[in-house]
């Protein structure tokens, strides 16, 4: 990285701490650290929840889950809405009633404190695991990707964790939040246009979308009973709505969000803000690797995105046999980019009978794609069997520190790391 994405990473980072400390700096009382002063407006409620749901994983690997297999895992999200209404309907009036500040002091009112003990510590022991992956996590990829030192990394993230949060308490978090969400979504949007410029020049958004749509990259909706499918629309509306009520309903770290509001509406406006812009966010998220997996359409791609697994098997007895598949790899890169603008063409021209056939050429290219790469992680595996081979959450960071301009490199690595 050059010394300007250094600057800007470190001042993101720092504001987004120093705002926090500094918008809390009054925060005395129990009601101002767990309660956030109960004066939160819906929207800094809002983008709090969804910012709380999202982390660094989100932005590194949701793309590259979409360059892989499409935009199906939007289909996640689909019961996420209901459940913010039977939230906003049941939860929320009665935590409110109750003038809680824990999810966890209703069970005491309901059944005793051995319950509410047991379900709290039951939280943090779950809180704490998922806090320690939402760290090491991405610190693992970036420290595989940049060359920085694991440990130090996982340490300079959770101190600035601590800092905001233990000073400033739920205020501090949803304040910081909000800029948070302002930094990640500006980044985002900027580097999907930074994308579409760098595809050709005949080819435009609308192209994009065929173009991925011939690899079935845009399948959003899977309305099958298959239940080998991950994804589908039946999954999303039912696991996902009872994971949701769970999760939004009586995990303290999303409870103490809402809980912080002004007042009952105001609560209940931040969760309906997030059940409307939750799904179109995710959706732009896969969005942003399907048009990542569009630009390698015309441009090189290794075989492993994660850097680590290259040079396992490239330092090892495997390396004359991986040699030759990335040969073969460019040569069918090669092929696959006559096959697109074979395809584009075709669209320009209207001639429906060579578009299908340009569409199935892609598709066998694709196949013949995966070969080389299943083919490549059984190669790494045999080199180094503990190496990462699933590649997906290296897709967007290789991108990103492989094409993008000085300084915005700088803002998308804060955006991760605050996240």
């Amino acid at each position: 990285m050059s010394t300007i994405d250094w600057i800007i990473l470190s001042s993101t980072l720092l504001f987004i701490v120093t705002y926090g400390v500094w918008k809390t700096r009054g925060s005395k009382n129990v009601d101002d650290y767990v309660g956030g002063g109960k004066d939160a407006k819906w929207w800094t409620i809002g983008l709090s929840v969804m910012a709380t749901q999202a982390s660094a994983i989100t932005f590194l690997s949701t793309p590259g889950q979409a360059f892989h297999d499409g935009m199906g895992f939007v289909q996640f999200y689909f019961g996420l809405p209901l459940a913010m209404v039977i939230i906003c309907l049941v939860f929320v009036p009665l935590y409110h009633r109750l003038k809680v500040y824990t999810a966890y002091e209703f069970l005491e009112g309901r059944f005793d404190l051995k319950t509410r003990s047991l379900t709290a510590i039951l939280f943090l022991i779950q809180r704490g695991l998922a806090a320690g992956i939402t760290i090491f996590a991405p610190s693992i990829i970036l420290s595989a990707v940049l060359g920085w030192d694991l440990r130090t990394l996982n340490v300079i993230i959770g101190v600035l964790v601590i800092i905001y949060t233990v000073s400033g308490g739920t205020k501090a978090v949803s304040v910081t939040q909000k800029q948070q969400m302002f930094i990640i979504m500006t980044g985002m949007f900027v580097t999907f246009f930074y994308i579409l410029g760098y595809l050709p020049a005949d080819i435009d958004f609308s192209k994009a979308l065929k173009i991925a749509g011939a690899s079935n990259k845009l399948q959003i909706l899977d309305f099958s009973f298959d239940t080998s499918s991950r994804y589908t629309f039946w999954s999303g509306i039912t696991g996902g709505l009872f994971l949701a009520l769970a999760y939004f309903g009586t995990d303290q770290s999303q409870v103490q969000r809402y809980l912080s509001g002004k007042s009952l509406r105001e609560s209940q406006l931040g969760l309906i803000f997030n059940g409307i812009f939750k799904i179109p966010m995710q959706f732009f998220i896969l969005l942003v690797g399907v048009m990542v997996f569009v630009f390698y359409q015309y441009n090189p791609s290794p075989l492993n995105f994660n850097p680590s697994a290259t040079n396992a098997v490239m330092e090892s007895v495997y390396a004359k046999d991986y040699e030759i598949l990335q040969e073969g790899q460019a040569k069918l890169e090669e092929e696959k980019k006559m096959a697109q603008n074979k395809f584009s063409a075709a669209l320009e021209l209207k001639e429906y009978t060579a578009v299908e056939e340009a569409k199935q050429q892609i598709i066998a290219l694709n196949k013949k794609d995966s070969t080389n790469r299943a083919a490549a992680k059984a190669l790494i595996s045999q080199a180094d069997s503990v190496v990462e081979t699933n590649d997906k959450d290296y897709v967007f960071i290789h991108f990103i520190l492989n094409n993008l301009p000085t300084g915005l490199i700088g803002l998308l690595l804060a955006v991760i790391l605050s996240a």
